[in-house]
């Protein structure tokens, strides 16, 4: 697939020039800051320094007094609480947290996960029954509910109340529960709305350590399962995500708890984690209780006491991820081969595909390997309890949620992000809501979001690349949305020695510049098609990363992309 490099407007020079000196560091570096915004030394401190005492005051969130005073008033009553969060790494990690803290000093509490397949994302039924019949009166929803209207007031029939944290956009009525916590709200003027739903989690208890004189310390020991769901969920790497981020690495990197121990091990990580590792390595194994089975197997691994059981509860995990990968395996290939025999399917602005045996824990990961291939909004749908279910996932730039509310008088339900959504829709709608998304999509979309692109921080030449780079560009993490690893650009490349090709799909290459002495180490994942072109100069993009092979440390580029010299 073709990309295009966009190389990002350059640094105002004497800006770049004043903070490099100010910040003794080189004018790589201090470009790449001013780029991201960051034009001063306090702002700079704040970027390399993040400190947790300047997290915002959660009681700026709108209904925080109330979701702390109903939460108080059910430990004070002796109320049995009941913990409900969704099936993914961000519920489940939001689940983990809450429960976690508040089981420290009260016992009259339990957690919730709803069933993937018999009950489907969010607050159900099914859950507020069993809570009823449980004795719960009060449920703290996490990464949900900002949506369930319906099913707060059902809860409410039954005396039970709600504090909802979630972070996805609210519909135009929201629930009528004791309190709603959500950035995203319209009359919410929170400073940041970027929150992880665990992120949320952590706000609300952090205004009850406030509210009753909690060391905020004995939150802070959770600040693994924070950086779990941030890295996870895929929100921006800025701002309280940022410190949040940051703390919740140190932890995971020096002490974690039980469960995320087991979990790094079983993933065979020897080195330091950072955001790639944890959305690669343990994001995965903690989806996969749910997708293939249960997730409350993730919580259980999260809440482990003891680091036997927490290796024993990481091991089915790992044996659910192998079990994901195959069904990943299969169910791509055949989406793919649908849209290459099906000229129509191929050069539409969007893809949406149907098959009654597909995996319902696996269509998301399907959405998002098609995109890899046919770079276009594409929804996966499959068959669960009579009706169409399935994931959407999108392109740079293109609302998928909005495209899909656009359809919503053929489906039961839908929700989800800018990126990522899901939607329930009757099995005799698929052929309609295919038609209309099209033209939703063919209407909105640009022909330039169509184009897969790669965003390139600088130009720079091989001669500007050494430790001391390095060890700064590692400084600027944790990376992710907003705040991505460093993306450079070198022309007039050449080969020093000839390729070596990995498993018939990487590259690896020992290449300098044309004039150039200095000579250095690369490798492209699946960029193995340009294995024969490479006998003439070519220009690469590329994130700069150590590598560290049996001990010994050397610096290699990781290619993003090749482009041969007309």
């Amino acid at each position: 697939m073709t990309k295009t490099w966009q190389l990002k407007k350059a640094a105002d020079e004497e800006m770049a020039n004043c903070l490099g000196k100010e910040l003794n560091i080189n004018s790589i570096i201090a470009k790449l800051l001013v780029q991201r915004g960051i034009e001063d030394f306090d702002a700079a401190k704040t970027y390399f320094r993040p400190n947790l005492e300047d997290l915002h005051d959660p009681f700026f969130m709108t209904d925080m007094d109330k979701a702390v005073s109903r939460l108080n008033d059910a430990l004070f009553n002796e109320e049995h609480i009941l913990i409900y969060g969704d099936y993914d790494v961000d519920g489940t990690t939001s689940v983990a947290l809450v429960y976690n803290f508040l089981k420290e000093f009260y016992t009259n509490i339990d957690f919730y996960i709803p069933d993937r397949y018999s009950e489907g994302y969010g607050i159900s039924t099914k859950g507020i029954d069993w809570a009823a019949e449980h004795g719960y009166s009060l449920i703290v929803a996490l990464d949900c509910g900002i949506t369930a209207v319906d099913k707060v007031d059902y809860a409410s029939e039954k005396n039970l109340d709600f504090i909802i944290c979630d972070h996805h956009l609210p519909g135009d009525v929201l629930p009528n529960a004791a309190a709603v916590l959500d950035p995203k709200r319209r009359d919410c003027f929170y400073p940041y709305d970027g929150l992880s739903g665990c992120g949320v989690g952590f706000k609300l208890l952090q205004a009850f350590c406030i509210q009753n004189t909690i060391e905020l310390e004995k939150l802070y020991e959770h600040l693994d399962l924070v950086a779990v769901s941030i890295a996870s969920d895929i929100v921006p790497i800025t701002d309280e995500n940022r410190i949040l981020a940051w703390y919740g690495l140190k932890k995971l990197n020096s002490a974690p708890s039980a469960g995320l121990k087991a979990l790094i091990k079983i993933a065979g990580f020897k080195h330091e984690l950072d955001i790639s590792n944890v959305v690669f390595g343990l994001g995965p194994r903690i989806n996969a209780a749910g997708r293939i089975n249960h997730a409350k197997a993730s919580v259980d691994l999260l809440i482990a006491d003891t680091e036997e059981a927490a290796l024993q509860l990481a091991t089915k995990l790992n044996i659910n991820n192998k079990e994901r990968r195959e069904y990943d395996e299969a169910i791509t290939a055949e989406a793919l081969e649908m849209i290459s025999e099906n000229k129509k399917l191929a050069e539409s602005k969007s893809t949406v595909l149907y098959h009654e045996k597909w995996h319902k824990g696996i269509v998301g990961i399907v959405a998002s390997r098609c995109i890899e291939q046919y770079y276009k909004p594409t929804i996966i749908l499959t068959e669960s309890n009579g009706k169409a279910t399935g994931s959407a996932r999108s392109v740079e730039g293109f609302d998928v949620y909005e495209a899909i509310k656009s359809c919503a008088d053929l489906l039961e339900q839908f929700g989800g992000h800018k990126y990522a959504a899901g939607l329930t829709l009757p099995l005799e709608n698929i052929s309609a809501f295919q038609k209309q998304f099209e033209l939703e999509v063919s209407k909105n979309i640009t022909e330039d979001q169509l184009v897969p692109k790669i965003k390139v921080d600088q130009e720079i030449n091989f001669k500007d690349i050494d430790f001391k780079l390095l060890n700064l560009l590692k400084q600027m993490g944790p990376f992710g949305p907003f705040n991505m690893q460093p993306v450079f650009v070198t022309k007039n490349v050449v080969l020093k020695k000839e390729v070596r090709l990995l498993k018939e799909l990487h590259l690896k290459l020992i290449v300098k510049q044309e004039n150039e002495e200095t000579i250095i180490d690369a490798i492209g994942f699946n960029l193995g098609q340009f294995a024969e072109k490479l006998h003439q100069p070519f220009s690469m993009v590329y994130t700069i990363e150590e590598n560290n092979f049996m001990g010994n440390k050397s610096i290699q580029l990781n290619l993003k992309d090749i482009q041969i010299n007309d």
